[in-house]
């Protein structure tokens, strides 16, 4: 039997814990689960849903509650897939592989959605309704009931590969999301528009 080396190293990964505070609304957009349902209905219907339905009332108190990630243990909260994205977009800015960000970042959640297990970062403050026109991708003009928190703060912990990224590259690459990239609706790397200017935050130390 030969001795074989070992090239390749275990992984280094390190935890940083981050207390962000809203310089900008937080505004929040779910598809909600009676969407997903009709959506379903229609295309199991088939030919047969050609025919023309009445059109039901809206219940915007319902979209407004739908319109929020609440965890099982009831808190609201954030995609925590949001702040991973948001850093791996942000790497754009310093010409750091996106591909590469992929394997070196991620955001450890609080809990998990009571519906759909999303992975969700405990956002604190007190949410309110807004509904706001919008312009559907067919040119016709629609309501859009969603949830904003004016003020807010979250305390996401991100896991990084020290290997790859250092302490300060990820405090650094955060404090870029804060004011570059954003999250949730309206932010300024939103994937439709330029955005609004929500979503943006400034951030403490980490520990």
């Amino acid at each position: 039997m030969t001795d074989q080396t070992i090239q390749i190293k275990a992984p280094n990964l390190q935890i940083a814990k981050f207390k962000i505070i809203g310089t900008a609304p937080f505004v929040q957009l779910r598809f909600s689960e009676k969407k997903k349902y009709e959506i379903q209905k229609t295309h199991e219907a088939g030919s047969t849903n050609r025919s023309k339905k009445k059109k039901e009332a809206r219940d915007f108190s319902t979209e407004y509650e739908e319109a929020m990630y609440k965890s099982e243990e009831g808190w609201r909260g954030i995609p925590a897939a949001a702040f991973r994205n948001a850093s791996i977009s942000a790497c754009r800015t310093v010409g750091f592989k996106m591909t590469h960000a992929k394997l070196a970042v991620f955001v450890l959640p609080d809990g998990f959605d009571k519906d759909d297990a999303t992975p969700l970062v405990r956002i604190y403050g007190k949410p309110e309704q807004v509904i706001s026109h919008v312009r559907n991708a067919t040119g016709v003009v629609d309501l859009r009931t969603r949830a904003m928190w004016k003020k807010w703060h979250a305390e996401p912990r991100i896991q990084f590969d020290a290997d790859m990224f250092s302490l300060t590259d990820v405090t650094n690459l955060l404090a870029r999301v804060g004011k570059q990239v954003g999250i949730g609706e309206g932010r300024p790397d939103g994937k439709t528009s330029a955005g609004v200017g929500w979503g943006l935050f400034d951030m403490e130390a980490p520990k």
